[in-house]
């Protein structure tokens, strides 16, 4: 069956398809803006909540997508659903700001690397970290990981990998960019935004799902 990342990723791709934010998508189906809102994903307990069939066909009614097309643009399905599955590179989130594991556009590089099976395909160039620390909770939890991908458009709003020249590698929301700046933000509330000096940032790479 679907995860629940895959639909909410799927429900993200959608809106970015049509040049829309989450909440933007959400008026235009006639729902309210919130719906679609990362805060609305896990209920305060921590449990995974799933999107209404309702919203989604009202989505897609909105779009003039198919549900074919909805899947595909969410890319992620289970294994059981024949997704053919491959291996990718994979390092923990904490050991990726040692030096050499990556180039300097954000692509595997080095020794060290693990392994991870993943139901996916396509592109080549993504690889795969494990999250530590609880700065991304409850959306990314430690242990979980997330899937990455650097030959990605970065947009407004997107879950993102950044890596700092000074080592620092972290996952984050992508809330603001200027032509001096990033602003980052987490989010678990307990975190402070970022805002680094685009000068001392290597490369900022799309996160594109998340596996527990």
């Amino acid at each position: 069956m679907l995860s629940h990342r895959a639909i909410w990723d799927g429900i993200d791709a959608l809106a970015r398809r049509h040049g829309h934010s989450v909440s933007a998508l959400a008026r235009l189906a006639g729902l309210d803006a919130t719906a679609f809102n990362v805060s609305k994903r896990v209920s305060k307990d921590g449990r995974e909540r799933w999107p209404s069939t309702e919203s989604i066909a009202k989505i897609l009614e909105a779009t003039g997508e198919t549900i074919d097309t909805f899947l595909a643009g969410g890319t992620f399905i289970q294994p059981d659903t024949g997704a053919r599955v491959r291996t990718v590179p994979l390092i923990g989130l904490a050991q990726a700001g040692n030096g050499g594991f990556f180039d300097g556009d954000g692509f595997p590089a080095g020794q060290g690397w693990d392994e991870i099976t993943l139901p996916m395909s396509g592109n080549s160039s993504i690889y795969a970290l494990e999250v530590s620390g609880d700065s991304m909770e409850p959306l990314y939890r430690e242990g979980d990981r997330i899937v990455v991908s650097p030959t990605e458009q970065v947009r407004r709003g997107d879950r993102v990998v950044v890596k700092t020249r000074d080592g620092e590698v972290m996952a984050k929301i992508l809330a603001r960019q200027s032509a001096r700046q990033i602003e980052l933000h987490s989010l678990n509330p307990a975190y402070e935004p970022r805002i680094l000096e685009l000068t001392d940032v290597e490369w900022v790479a799309r996160i594109i799902w998340a596996s527990q």
